[in-house]
């Protein structure tokens, strides 16, 4: 064991107190912040908000206090096709609709990760991890896929947000509350050695505890609904005697079996080429398989640039509070200019930072343009769901450096894949441990 003494932190205080250059940074920091300290103009001045190609999107939306930013990604990509194809000024899906049949979802794929790992004592690694967050706000393109295809999408105005969609902390904080005692009940019955129908007859009780739960707290999600609009000519339309699955085949028509998660995973133990799944990962029981094909960073970008020539924006996962400023909407690797305030060498790998715990996928957002210089993307635009108080009305600028470390995760079409690509997609994915980094909830 190495001890610090007293003499050694003498000699660091010496040290530092003789640094007339790290006293006087003392000073800005402690009154003003790190952060604030540590902000860099330059950054600013090299990603200014001017694309090649720049996509008509229309407002960007707010999750306010929750963890839904991979829904919202994923409804704003349709809101997208919706703005154009109908001549909306402007329109939102209902967020608050597809977080009700997530949570729902989500209680049930407990249910059955519980029941597959009840021979396990409760302190081993998988039944902690299960217990330790039973469900959350976050998800995957592939679990928004299950939700989509199950359940539809309704207008906002049908379903509007809700005091707990929009501030999610309680609710989260009652559901799992309710899902760890529900854990208990059914570890306990494997343990009796029940018969499957007590249990089957258990689990319909406890999903009808967290559908009332639920519905109490964001309200009832419509199965026939009207839809009235007028487009930019002022002209009415009204559909009427809809259900969420005829609105989403009728007005988005998106087939998601034709889109395909890649990721970027530079580490040792995810080659290049392949296709990956992480275990006790989704949130619809026989829902859409999470699964990923893992690409080079340079392929990673040409894909996510031909979607964009093509028209389409991009939905896609990263690190945004890694060297991000919140307020102007900066995402640059030179951002803050920290080394230089703590004469610290913080640098690693994007494999290194995967795989000491340093960086991992934390928030989806979209892609709607590019600035392309001589066949090279330079920086990106990003639809962001913090609202337009933040940013260039709620858009960030992304530069190409920071994508390189710090983007994990995009969705195109397989119709940009190499017949190579696709195969290997398609094969039998490697299955990944349920706290791999590229598990991460968006």
């Amino acid at each position: 064991m190495t001890e610090i003494t007293k003499e050694q932190t003498k000699q660091y205080r010496d040290a530092f107190l003789a640094n007339n250059k790290q006293v006087a940074l003392q000073r800005g920091v402690v009154k003003n912040g790190i952060s604030a300290s540590a902000e860099n103009v330059a950054a600013h001045v090299e990603n200014t908000p001017v694309f090649s190609i720049d996509l008509a999107t229309g407002k960007v939306s707010n999750q306010k206090q929750s963890g839904r930013c991979w829904m919202f990604a994923a409804l704003n990509t349709f809101r997208h096709k919706m703005l154009q194809q109908f001549q909306l000024k402007e329109f939102e899906l209902s967020q608050n609709y597809t977080f009700f049949w997530d949570k729902y979802e989500k209680a049930n794929y407990f249910y059955e990760n519980i029941l597959a790992t009840a021979d396990q004592e409760a302190s081993s690694r998988e039944v902690a991890f299960l217990l330790q967050t039973p469900q959350q706000d976050g998800g995957q393109w592939d679990m928004i896929v299950s939700l989509f295809k199950k359940y539809g999408v309704v207008p906002k105005v049908v379903m509007p947000e809700s005091s707990n969609s929009s501030n999610s902390r309680d609710l989260n904080k009652y559901l799992n509350k309710l899902l760890r005692k529900h854990a208990v009940v059914l570890r306990k019955l494997v343990a009796d050695k029940a018969a499957e129908k007590e249990i089957v007859v258990k689990r319909s009780a406890m999903l009808q505890e967290v559908y009332t739960l639920l519905a109490t707290a964001l309200g009832t999600p419509p199965e026939v609904f009207d839809f009235e609009y007028r487009d930019e000519e002022k002209n009415y339309h009204l559909d009427q005697g809809l259900t969420p699955q005829s609105f989403y085949d009728k007005y988005i028509g998106v087939d998601l079996d034709e889109y395909v998660s890649i990721i970027n995973a530079p580490t040792a133990d995810k080659p290049y080429n392949r296709s990956y799944t992480v275990s006790m990962l989704g949130n619809v029981v026989g829902g859409t398989p999470v699964k990923y094909l893992n690409l080079d960073m340079e392929t990673f970008k040409q894909l996510a640039v031909k979607q964009l020539e093509d028209g389409e924006s991009v939905w896609f996962g990263c690190d945004v509070g890694q060297s991000s400023t919140r307020d102007s909407g900066i995402m640059a690797l030179n951002a803050f200019d920290i080394v230089d305030l703590f004469e610290a060498d913080f640098s690693m790998t994007k494999a290194e930072r995967l795989d000491h715990g340093d960086s991992l996928m934390t928030h989806a957002m979209v892609l709607t343009g590019v600035d392309v210089v001589d066949g090279k993307s330079t920086k990106w635009k990003v639809e962001n769901s913090w609202g337009e108080k933040v940013g260039e009305k709620g858009f960030f600028v992304m530069s190409d450096a920071w994508m390189d470390e710090y983007t994990y995760q995009i969705v195109v079409r397989k119709e940009y894949l190499t017949k190579e690509q696709l195969e290997a997609f398609e094969a039998e994915p490697v299955v990944l441990a349920p706290w791999d980094p590229m598990g991460a909830l968006a």
